[in-house]
């Protein structure tokens, strides 16, 4: 009983000094603006996923069209490349070939030069043919007009081919144009 006695002295003699704790207060409109703002941004960010997917798409359609556009720009080189390579033959090699300062022997082996470089002109330009115009090869835009690069890299270096052919046989005429003019020389002395 003692103790009881202690204890409801404390409890008499501190009730003056305890503090009570109560409920929080809520202020509703500080709530309903912070659910209001929540319901802004996620329609906000809804937009911007939106936005964001919109623009993948469109990134996607433009780099669809440059690879088209690259292809493009590729196939039109190759056909004046081939085109050029054509003319050449046909106007260089009549030209070499009319030559009185080509012997017989030298026709075959010179006609064949030329042949097999337009040859593998137009075996390439078949091949391209095929890969623009079906999906067996299943190859990507980009993977296309890499190869078409590849290819228009080819038919330069196969002009290239035809003009150092080209030079060589017009050196060779002229070499044995002047040796004919030498040895067939009037002397005077």
């Amino acid at each position: 009983m003692k103790t009881f006695i202690i204890t409801l002295i404390l409890i008499i003699s501190l009730s003056g000094h305890m503090v009570a704790q109560g409920m929080p207060v809520y202020d509703n409109t500080n709530f309903i603006s912070l659910a209001k703002s929540l319901v802004e941004s996620a329609k906000q960010t809804t937009q911007l996923l939106k936005s964001v997917e919109f623009l993948k798409q469109q990134k996607e359609n433009i780099e669809k069209v440059n690879n088209v556009i690259k292809q493009l720009k590729a196939v039109k080189e190759l056909t004046k490349n081939n085109q050029k390579l054509f003319n050449m033959v046909q106007k260089d090699l009549r030209e070499i070939l009319n030559s009185p300062y080509i012997k017989v022997d030298e026709v075959d082996r010179i006609s064949e030069s030329f042949n097999s470089i337009i040859e593998q002109s137009l075996d390439n330009l078949d091949f391209i043919a095929q890969i623009l115009s079906s999906d067996t090869l299943k190859m990507t835009d980009a993977e296309r007009a890499m190869f078409l690069k590849e290819k228009e890299q080819q038919s330069k270096e196969m002009v290239a081919e035809i003009e150092q052919k080209t030079r060589l046989y017009k050196s060779i005429i002229s070499f044995r144009t002047m040796q004919d003019k030498i040895n067939n020389r009037e002397t005077n002395y």
